[in-house]
C-alpha cells in the first residue's frame, strides 16, 4: 500500500473510530509496512469492538512477534490454537513464533500442519529457517551441560525441558500462594500493557519455603501450565561439578537455555544448597557458583524478561541474603501444610481416576490436621495396599471407601512436626525483618 493511502486511512480511522472494518484494514496495512507499534494499538483497538476476532487476534500476535514479544503473541497464540478448528494461517505464526523461540521441532510441526491445511501458505524462506535451526540442534528438547571424569571419558549431563499438562485445577487449596503467583507471574503475561505503563518487567523471582512434601515443585509445575509455558527443572546434581568453573559454566546454559525458550518457568528445588550464605563457607568454589547465581538472576548480560524463576527450599535461614534483594527473590512464599478444605481437595484429586465408593473427604480432612499432601499421598497408598490383599482374593478391583482411609491414618503419622520445630526457634530468634512472621501465625504463637 502506498504511503498515501495509509495516511488517507490513518484520518479515515480518525473521522469514523468506530467502523470496525476500517480499523481492520488500518491495522493490516500498518503490519504490512512494518510499523508494527502502531499497529499493535490498531489490533487492540479492533480487538475491543470484536474480542473474538481470529484475524485480529493473529495480526495482534504478529504486530508482538516482530516487536520481540514473544511471550505475548505465545498467550494469544495458544488460545486460539486450542480452537477445534484453528485458521491454518495460525500455524505459521506459531511456527515463526517457536522458531523464534528455540524450539525447531516443534516450528517444524506447526508448519506442517499448516501446508497439509492450506499447500498455499507454503513459505521456503521460513522452511529453510527451520531446517537450519534443526540441523544446529538436534535435540531441542535438552539442556546439554558440562562432563565430568577424565578428557577421554568425558560424560555428558542432559537438563530436559517439558510443556507441563497439569495447571492450578491440579493443585488443591494453596489459594493464598496461587494468587500471589498469579500477581506475580501469571497477570503480567496476561496485562503486559498495564505492567509495562508502571515499568514493571514481566518475570523475577518467587521462593517457595516451608516443610517438605506440601507441594512446593507440584505448584510450579502447574504454574508453568497455567501460562502454558515451558518449565525446566533444575536440582543441585545437575548444577554441582567437581571440576573449578563448571558449576558457573553449567548454571549460565541453563539460564541461556530459560531464556532462549521464554516463556519459561525455571524452577530451582533445594535452592539453598546452591545459594548457602557465604559468610558461613570457607572455599572459594561455592562463592564463585552463588556470585554466578545472582549475576543471572539480574540477567546483567542478557534480560531475563519472559523468564519467570521459582525455587524451592525448606530452610530459607540458610540462604545468602543476597538472594532476597529487590529483582531477585522479591518475594518470598510460605507454603504451609494444606487447611481442611485444600486437604479434602487433595484427596480428591489423588483418588480422581481411581476406584472409590461414597467417600466422606471433609470427614477424612478432619482428621488429618498437619498432614502435608505427601503425607495424605502416603495414606492413599496404604489404603489401596490394605486394599490390594482383598481384591486379589475376590479378583476384582474393589472400590476405596472412607473406613479404608481411616484405616490407613491410624497407620501414618504426619511428618511436618520437626520442621515446625526447627521453624518456630528461627520464627522466634533470627526474624528481626518479620519475615517468618507468617510461621508464627500458622503456629498461633505470639512474639
Amino acid at each position: 500500500m502506498e504511503l498515501n493511502d495509509l495516511d488517507f486511512l490513518l484520518e479515515a480511522v480518525k473521522a469514523s473510530p468506530d467502523n470496525l472494518p476500517l480499523r481492520k484494514l488500518l491495522a493490516s496495512a500498518l503490519l504490512k509496512n512494518s510499523r508494527f507499534e502502531e499497529a499493535e494499538v490498531e489490533y487492540k483497538a479492533a480487538l475491543r469492538m470484536a474480542p473474538e476476532d481470529l484475524t485480529l487476534q493473529m495480526g495482534l500476535a504478529t504486530a508482538f512477534l516482530e516487536q520481540g514479544k514473544t511471550a505475548m503473541a505465545m498467550v494469544i497464540m495458544e488460545d486460539i490454537l486450542s480452537h477445534d478448528t484453528p485458521p491454518p494461517q495460525a500455524w505459521i505464526i506459531q511456527a515463526r513464533l517457536l522458531l523464534k523461540a528455540g524450539q525447531a521441532q516443534q516450528a517444524q510441526e506447526a508448519y506442517d500442519n499448516a501446508i497439509s491445511l492450506d499447500p498455499n501458505l507454503a513459505d521456503a524462506y521460513l522452511n529453510n529457517e527451520i531446517s537450519q535451526k534443526l540441523d544446529q540442534s538436534a535435540e531441542p528438547n535438552k539442556v546439554r551441560l558440562g562432563g565430568f571424569g577424565d578428557e577421554d571419558e568425558e560424560e555428558e549431563r542432559i537438563l530436559e525441558f517439558e510443556r507441563p499438562k497439569v495447571s492450578f485445577n491440579d493443585v488443591g487449596g494453596m489459594e493464598k500462594v496461587k494468587e500471589e503467583i498469579r500477581m506475580k507471574i501469571i497477570h503480567p503475561l496476561e496485562h503486559p500493557e498495564i505492567y509495562k505503563a508502571y515499568g514493571k518487567k514481566i518475570g523475577g523471582g518467587i521462593l517457595l519455603y516451608g516443610p517438605p512434601g506440601c507441594g512446593k515443585t507440584h505448584l510450579a509445575r502447574a504454574t508453568a501450565g497455567q501460562i502454558k509455558s515451558n518449565f525446566m527443572a533444575v536440582g543441585i546434581n545437575e548444577i554441582l561439578d567437581m571440576w573449578l568453573g563448571q558449576s558457573e559454566k553449567n548454571l549460565h546454559a541453563i539460564f541461556q537455555k530459560a531464556r532462549q525458550i521464554k516463556p519459561c518457568v525455571l524452577f530451582f528445588d533445594e535452592v539453598d544448597a546452591l545459594g548457602a550464605n557465604r559468610s558461613d563457607m570457607r572455599m572459594s568454589a561455592g562463592r564463585h557458583l552463588i556470585n554466578q547465581f545472582l549475576s543471572e538472576l539480574d540477567g546483567i548480560e542478557q534480560s531475563n524478561d519472559g523468564v519467570l524463576i521459582l525455587a524451592a527450599t525448606n530452610a530459607p535461614w540458610h540462604l545468602d541474603p543476597a538472594f532476597r534483594r529487590p529483582g531477585r527473590f522479591d518475594r518470598i512464599i510460605f507454603v504451609p501444610p494444606p487447611d481442611e478444605a485444600g486437604r479434602a481437595a487433595i484427596l480428591e484429586i489423588h483418588l480422581r481416576d481411581k476406584p472409590v465408593s461414597n467417600i466422606d473427604f471433609a470427614k477424612i480432612a478432619q482428621k488429618t490436621n498437619g498432614f502435608s499432601g505427601a503425607d495424605l499421598e502416603a495414606v492413599i497408598d496404604i489404603a489401596i495396599e490394605n486394599k490390594l490383599e482383598e481384591s486379589m482374593r475376590k479378583g476384582i478391583p474393589l472400590p476405596l471407601d472412607t473406613a479404608d482411609l481411616l484405616k490407613a491414618l491410624n497407620q501414618h503419622r504426619a511428618t511436618t512436626s520437626e520442621w515446625f520445630s526447627t521453624a518456630k526457634n528461627y520464627a522466634l530468634f533470627s526474624n528481626e525483618s518479620g519475615q517468618y512472621d507468617e510461621i508464627l501465625k500458622y503456629l498461633n504463637v505470639k512474639k
